[in-house]
């Protein structure tokens, strides 16, 4: 059994404001690591994306929590940042750039209806997703 497994999961966003379910890449790396009980962290290098655990069976939960942020974060409501993509840092502080996930029997010991997911605030970009698991 391997103590460790980390790799890091190339990502490409559509569009401005966009979540990406990564369960199943995850739990890729988590079944490739060998570790049956232990932790799996997923890390977004970026200061303008996030990453965060809510509902996987209905897409239009995804669609309300994107819109939901939109609302308290309007693009354009006067900020000093420079670039012109505060808003993008602040839903990024909002929601987080890492989530710790324990792992069960080899699997990701997620509830019966929740997904990992990344999301994306300044896109399209280009972008990566760190995933390391510990037994």
């Amino acid at each position: 059994m391997a103590a460790s497994e980390s790799r890091i999961l190339r990502l490409h966003s559509r569009s401005r404001s966009q979540a990406l379910d990564l369960t199943q890449e995850i739990q890729s790396v988590v079944t490739a690591s060998g570790v049956a009980d232990g932790l799996c962290v997923v890390y977004v290098p970026h200061t303008t994306a996030a990453v965060f655990i809510n509902e996987n069976a209905d897409p239009q939960a995804l669609s309300d929590i994107l819109a939901a942020l939109d609302r308290l974060v309007p693009w354009e409501a006067g900020y000093a940042h420079a670039e012109g993509n505060a808003a993008a840092h602040i839903k990024a502080t909002l929601t987080g750039g890492s989530q710790t996930i324990p792992v069960h029997a080899g699997r990701l010991a997620l509830g019966r209806w929740q997904g990992v997911f990344f999301a994306e605030f300044d896109g399209p970009r280009e972008r990566q997703c760190q995933v390391s698991v510990i037994s």
